[in-house]
């Protein structure tokens, strides 16, 4: 039996790895989050699922003894980190926030991971480190990284002091995954997908209003140095993402060596046709209205993600665009109809 500990995993993308995980193999997860973007539906679920497999505390990473009673109470194999304050608007209004949660409630985490010798990390990074790329080419993992966001940036310097934890701690070993933009519901199921009390993620957005959850949405910038002139994005499926966190630690488990992935399609899609995506997979046409560019947005990130795909047995299932928008639309229809 292996025990993992998961951070932040009542909220998207941790509660779909957490399904993977215990799918896939015999485990026991602990979810430790504090619900304050996270769901307990998510929680329920996979409850239902895994009765005897999921133990769940309720808790943050600022308190200190209840988050070291919780790194104490399994032999666990491996720490799997989600939680953090991740919407980059409101990185650029309350640069602090950023900093305190996802920086500094890292730093209390590692402290605990380190004082309980567990010897492996996974951190859910983001492409937001890279900043502005200086070409329109699928960026590798060794590109400049230069962000242009407190959310990135805060990111970014998780990255550094996890690289720096290894230096110090040489049997503390980390995969650092690096995810482009996540969208989808799980494809086995029908009561897990995106929750959320505020969207800001295009595709969601674009799906609560075909499904007239909310009355259209706007485009934010035409002016950029792409073919439509919106911004262009690697979109990845929430199953192969969930999948490439277990091929990821799968293989720091038998390699004993820290790596760094970048987790996309290596292929970008406008603003423009995921909207026009969105609305061929609803039949609906709701309005869009332009706007002007947001603070923080770059025009181009796609990922090169050859070399996850050559260092784990990670396999993509759901690159198609049209497959990503239908199962968000089906998810957002589902949730609307209860």
């Amino acid at each position: 039996m292996k025990y993992y500990f998961f951070t932040g995993a009542a909220g998207y993308i941790g509660s779909h790895t957490a399904y993977c995980f215990l799918k896939k193999e015999k485990c026991k997860i602990v979810i430790y989050d504090n619900l304050s973007t996270g769901f307990y539906e998510n929680i329920a679920f996979l409850k239902e699922e895994f009765s005897d497999s999921l133990e769940f505390i309720q808790g943050d990473l600022s308190d200190k003894k209840q988050l070291n009673n919780a790194l104490l109470a399994y032999p666990y194999e491996a720490i799997v980190h989600f939680a953090a304050s991740l919407i980059v608007k409101e990185s650029m209004t309350n640069p602090l926030l950023y900093f305190r949660n996802n920086v500094a409630n890292t730093i209390n985490l590692l402290e605990g991971v380190i004082s309980s010798k567990i010897p492996n990390f996974l951190f859910s990074s983001t492409a937001a480190v890279y900043g502005e790329p200086t070409s329109n080419e699928p960026i590798l993992e060794d590109a400049q990284k230069v962000p242009i966001n407190p959310y990135g940036e805060s990111k970014l310097m998780i990255e550094k002091i996890l690289l720096s934890t290894q230096k110090a701690f040489p049997d503390f070993r980390s995969v650092i995954l690096r995810y482009f933009n996540v969208a989808g519901a799980l494809m086995a199921k029908s009561n897990l997908g995106q929750r959320t009390r505020n969207a800001t993620h295009l595709i969601k957005v674009a799906c609560e209003c075909a499904c007239n959850r909310r009355p259209k949405m706007e485009i934010f910038g035409t002016d950029y140095a792409t073919p439509d002139g919106t911004c262009i994005r690697d979109y990845i499926h929430i199953d192969d993402l969930a999948n490439a966190h277990f091929e990821s630690l799968k293989t720091l488990l038998n390699t004993k060596q820290s790596q760094i992935y970048n987790v996309g399609y290596k292929r970008g899609f406008s603003v423009k046709e995921v909207i026009e995506c969105v609305k061929k997979v609803s039949g609906v046409d709701f309005q869009v209205d332009l706007a002007p560019r947001r603070l923080g947005d770059p025009a181009f990130l796609v990922s090169n993600n050859e070399k996850i795909l050559q260092n784990t047995a990670w396999k993509p299932q759901y690159d198609n665009l049209e497959t990503i928008c239908k199962s968000a639309y089906l998810w957002e229809r589902q949730l609307q109809d209860r």
